[in-house]
């Protein structure tokens, strides 16, 4: 652990901070983590209490925050945090909506803290060549396919389909990211058509229509309940080759080609640059990925399916 390292806590402990943050910690020379809050109990080797003004009272000495909760109590999580004076990292998707992000960004920078919306699709191996390689050609169409087993990937997890959990989008919103990311000009919502189970609150599988810079075609397809392997995919036709962005963003192809297969290193990028924000003194606020899911829910078009149980 490096002199310089950051004293970092650690904000709801479950499968994504058990899967992704605790082993990019681990490794990061970045940051030393010296405390969690997670009211589901303690986590071994490290102090931990049951909310943020609970571990501030302690005298523990903390720098920055990583949250990890649900995004439908993170936002007062972040301002806790930000009015205590620390930066503050958020999983995606950063907040319930986009106006309670706005607002987050405005006391950081009032405050002087760093604040950091993480979008992890966008660190994958191939979107950067992605982005690079679509600057210098015409975007004809795209096509998004992305398809997973809620109940391997998110065992156990009501409030994803509850109010707030966003359901399939909490998923898709991680090839939106990639999107915004890659495509050089805006993208707008034309339609989108909505699953929701009787019992839920947030849907189960979407289908959206948008336009790339006012011309080209763009579609996309999620589903939370497909039971082969998972399925996240963007393919770009342009005026010359046809780009793939496999598996995540992970493997990159031009016309069955590959160009790119990188391990994933996602994490371990964003707990970087978090570090090189707070050294800069800055923040670094993205909400267009989470934009066009409130334009989905808000215009899409509603179906009624059948009750949904883990």
């Amino acid at each position: 652990m490096g002199s310089t390292a950051k004293r970092l806590a650690l904000v709801g402990v479950g499968k994504i901070a058990r899967d992704q943050h605790l082993p990019a910690l681990a490794k990061s020379n970045s940051f030393e983590l010296v405390a969690a809050v997670n009211r589901d109990g303690p986590l071994q080797d490290v102090s931990t209490f049951a909310d943020i003004p609970s571990m501030l009272a302690s005298g523990i000495q903390v720098d920055a925050v990583s949250l990890c909760t649900p995004p439908s109590c993170r936002y007062d999580l972040a301002r806790e945090a930000i009015d205590a004076g620390l930066h503050v990292m958020l999983e995606k998707p950063p907040a319930a909506t986009v106006t309670e992000v706005h607002d987050l960004e405005a006391r950081a920078r009032q405050r002087g803290r760093t604040l950091f919306t993480t979008w992890h699709s966008r660190e994958a191996s191939g979107v950067e060549p992605a982005r690079a390689w679509l600057s210098e050609r015409v975007i004809e169409s795209v096509n998004i396919t992305w398809k997973e087993d809620i109940r391997v990937w998110h065992p156990g997890q009501h409030w994803i389909l509850q109010s707030g959990g966003m359901g399939v989008f909490d998923p898709g919103i991680n090839a939106l990211s990639i999107l915004t990311r890659i495509l050089p000009g805006r993208l707008t919502l034309q339609s989108a058509s909505l699953e929701f189970p009787s019992n839920c609150q947030s849907p189960i599988a979407a289908e959206m229509v948008l336009s790339h810079a006012g011309t080209a075609h763009v579609t996309a397809s999620f589903d939370f309940l497909y039971t082969g392997t998972p399925c996240w995919n963007i393919e770009v036709r342009t005026d010359k080759e046809t780009l793939l962005l496999a598996e995540g963003g992970h493997r990159m192809y031009l016309d069955d080609t590959p160009h790119v297969a990188g391990m994933d290193q996602e994490y371990a990028r964003l707990y970087q640059r978090f570090s090189e924000l707070i050294a800069a003194g800055a923040c670094d606020v993205d909400c267009k990925p989470l934009q066009l899911v409130e334009d989905a829910l808000m215009l899409g078009r509603r179906q009624e399916r059948a009750a949904f149980h883990f």
